[in-house]
Parts: C-alpha cells; structure tokens; sequence
C-alpha cells in the first residue's frame, strides 16, 4: 500500500510538472492553481456509476463534443474492452460558428480528432483547471490553419475554446488523471458541429463546411459500430480511420499529412460495418432533402452556443447557435438545477452586429421583421440591446438609465443563402487498398436533385487553404461575452 501511494504521489508529479503554464484562450492573466485542483478525487456518485456499468477507475477515456447539442461526452472502457457512456456534460459557452478553426483570431472553436497527453493537461489555468485541445493538428497544419491555446476549461467564457463550470471541469480532469494513472498514454478528443444524425446532415446539407464534416463522420461512424478509439492518420490532406498495413507489405504505412496515401487497409468486419450505417444515413438524408427539410441559415452573425440549462438561469439568457433556445424550452428549465457554479461575469450568446452590418440587405413584406428562422438573442429593442447591466441599472433606478436605452439596433433581414454545388464521391469498396491521387480542384455546378451519396471517400475541401470558412464570426462587438465584470462577482 505504502509503495502504491509513493508511485501514485510520483505520477502525479510527473503530470503537474508536465502542465504547460498556459493562459487558456489568449488570457492575459495566469491565476496560480494550487495542486489540490488538480486532485481533486472522482465523485464518489461518478465512482458508483462506474461499477454498475462494469468499468474501473482507471481505465481509459474518450471524449466526444458537439457544438449545436452544446454537450460533451466521456466515455470509458469497460472490462469487455468496448466504450460506453459514462456521463454528458453540458457546455455553459463556446464561441465562433459551426464549421472548424480556421486561422488564429477567428474565435472558431476546433473541430476534428485530438490526442490529449499529460503535458496537455493544465493545472494552472486562468480559468480553473483545462487542457489542451491539441490544435493544430497533423491535418490542420496541412492545410495551414493556425491558431494556439485552444482549450477545454472552466470558468463558462470562451474565445475559441468550449467552457464548463469550474465544478465540470474538475470532475473531467479527474476522470482524465485517473486514466493517466491507469496508464493510458493519451485520450481521444473528437469535436463534432453536431450529432451526426441523418437529420442533422439533411438540415445542414448546403453548408460549405459539408465536405469537412462527411470526412469527420467517417471517423464518428468508425466509432458507432465498434465502440473502440478510432486510429487516427492523415495523408493528402485528409483523416484516414482505422487503416492498417495490407496482408503483402512487411511493414507498417508511414503516413504523412501532406504526402500521399501509403498503401493500407481498414479491416473488412469494419468497413462493411461503417459502410453499411453509411448507406442507412445516406439514403435517410437524401430522403429528409426530397420532403423539403428544411436548411439552416448560414452566417448568422451570431457568436456561439450555450446549453439551455445555462441560458435559462441567466437574465436575457439565449442558447444561440445552440439547440433549445425558443422562450417556452428555457422557461420549463428555470426551476432545473444548474450543473455548477455560473459566473456573474457570463453573457448568453448575441448577434455580431458587426457581421450582420456586412450582409446585404433586401427587399422583404417587412423591413423590421426578421425571418422566421432567424434566432437573435436581442427581442426587445428598447430593452435587451441596452445590455444585461444598462437595463438592470435603469430597472432599480441608478443613474441615467435612459442615456443609451434609445439606441436599438435593428437586425436586418438576410437573403437565404444560395445551394452549394454536390461534391461527388466514390463508391466504397469493402477492404480499401488505397494509393489515391491528389484531390483535383472541384469546379462549380448546379445542384443535381438529392440523392443517397457514399461518405467513405469524401476528401477535405479544397477552398479551406488560407481564407476564413463562411460562417464564421472573426468580429466581435465591444459588448460581448469577452467583457469581464469583475464587480459582479
């Protein structure tokens, strides 16, 4: 016993003095953790949780995240050897747009596969305890995206990162040490725009982010049908899932993000598995696309998400980009118990008024009414665009409330925008041999009528080089949620 606590007193050691020093999201200030954040013991209801799904301590851990859901997932091995769900967590704030980072200062929060390490691991974080997404990855750098510091962290403000409470991320970065601990080298990370249901792909299907996205689903649906850590390669500028040498080499691929494919194989009882939930999904979102589901508004100048457990507990709270944010969903939440502390210094998710001002304005039956699918987090013009604090000064009566409760801030009516021309694809095969070659530049056509479509050979786009992805939101105005009250406290 004595040795067991002398090497865990060690590990533990090891895994503080490999923290980076890291602000978290740019912060200009590094508030000095003390190690007792960092190990702080598992839930004893969380370690209860664990024995009645068959899974230890120790054992190794996946994370999953969706953007649109504004959830996060930890998964855990069980003693079988397959994952399953531990615990969702909701995510009180990310920043940007659906769609993955671009460049540094886009407020773009990453999406894809990362590989988090005990280095990655940050105890002295500005914002409670955090770790290290691990972007840039292989395949970001390839296609020369830039950016640093890109974290999941406490303290519910985000600019790139995705935020939880400080109670959330104490609990996830104790499930992570432990898994260190047992000995887990490093745990996936996979950031999604949104669950990828046949739904949610019909309902995005004109996006332009779509190639990106059926390139990630690929590694989601690898995930899906096998419940174990999808291996991770790139080449060509793409993510390549589960591949393995072929039955003649007598070596191991070398993969190169930029360079092309090795020879390789996925294992057939994989790729028939992945194919066939591929052709479900395809034919079921070619399916909603026929009925006329309909398509999400593009550049919405809106900054961010915010699960609905957090918005309804916060004055003019609004979920954004996230999904359960009409008034009636908040309200029936109001009396549910919020999952941590929220910071007084939080600000719900709100139109980037700097981005609305550069989209055209046209012609509608009425000029002050936005469409009916536009979510904006301002309703009352004369009251919610003054802002959280104007409008609680004038309501108890301090000061000149009214000096700038007459400057609403219209929010103009947005053409939809126009449908993207369909990236063909190829067939999958059912052990892929792959020595593919570089992507050819996609030239613009109509839209052909919907239809069932393979993802297994989608490519990354080709545009996503050095300019920002449409959709994003690089321009933030001064009021936003990057403003930090410290009075309120």
């Amino acid at each position: 016993m004595t040795h067991r606590t002398l090497v865990r007193a060690l590990l533990t050691s090891a895994v503080l003095a490999a923290g980076v020093m890291l602000a978290g999201c740019d912060s200009d200030q590094i508030s000095l953790a003390q190690n007792a954040k960092a190990n702080q013991p598992v839930p004893p209801k969380l370690v209860a949780a664990m024995a009645e799904k068959d899974m230890d301590l120790q054992s190794p851990i996946l994370v999953r995240l969706f953007k649109q859901e504004a959830e996060l997932e930890v998964w855990k091995q069980t003693r079988s050897g397959q994952f399953a769900l531990l615990k969702t967590y909701p995510i009180c704030r990310w920043s940007g747009d659906l769609g993955p980072k671009v460049r540094e200062g886009d407020r773009q929060a990453p999406e894809g596969f990362y590989s988090i390490n005990p280095s990655q691991m940050n105890p002295q974080s500005a914002y409670y305890l955090s770790f290290n997404t691990g972007y840039p990855n292989a395949f970001d750098k390839s296609l020369g995206r830039t950016g640093s510091e890109l974290m999941v962290h406490g303290d519910c403000s985000s600019r790139g990162c995705y935020a939880m409470t400080d109670e959330q991320i104490a609990e996830i970065y104790s499930l992570g040490r432990e898994s260190f601990f047992g000995g887990q080298k490093a745990f996936q990370f996979q950031a999604y725009p949104f669950r990828m249901t046949p739904v949610n792909m019909a309902k995005h299907r004109n996006n332009p982010n779509m190639p990106f996205w059926k390139m990630i689903k690929e590694g989601n649906d690898h995930f899906e049908v096998t419940k174990q850590e999808p291996k991770v390669d790139f080449c060509e500028k793409k993510y390549v899932f589960d591949a393995v040498k072929a039955p003649d080499a007598v070596r191991d691929p070398v993969f190169n993000a930029s360079a092309k494919c090795p020879a390789y194989v996925i294992p057939e009882e994989i790729a028939s598995a992945v194919r066939e939930k591929e052709q479900r999904d395809d034919a079921e979102m070619a399916k909603l696309a026929a009925k006329g589901t309909p398509v999400a508004r593009l550049n919405t100048g809106i900054d961010g998400g915010m699960n609905a457990i957090f918005a309804s507990k916060i004055p003019e709270g609004n979920t954004g980009l996230s999904e359960g944010g009409d008034s009636q969903a908040l309200a029936s939440m109001s009396l549910a118990r919020a999952p941590g502390t929220i910071p007084g210094t939080v600000n719900p998710p709100r139109p980037n008024l700097a981005v609305q001002r550069e989209e055209p304005v046209v012609a509608t039956t009425s000029s002050t009414t936005p469409p009916a699918s536009t979510r904006v987090a301002s309703a009352n013009a004369s009251d919610k665009s003054e802002g959280f604090f104007s409008s609680f000064a004038r309501k108890v009566g301090i000061g000149d409330a009214t000096a700038d409760a007459g400057k609403p801030v219209a929010s103009p009516p947005v053409a939809a925008a126009p449908a993207k021309p369909k990236v063909a694809e190829a067939k999958p095969q059912s052990v892929v041999r792959v020595a593919p070659k570089a992507e050819p530049k996609q030239a613009a056509k109509p839209a052909p009528k919907p239809q069932a479509t393979s993802t297994a050979a989608a490519a990354a786009p080709a545009a996503t080089t050095s300019t920002q992805l449409a959709g994003s939101a690089p321009v933030v105005q001064t009021n936003s949620f990057d403003t930090r009250f410290s009075a309120v406290k």
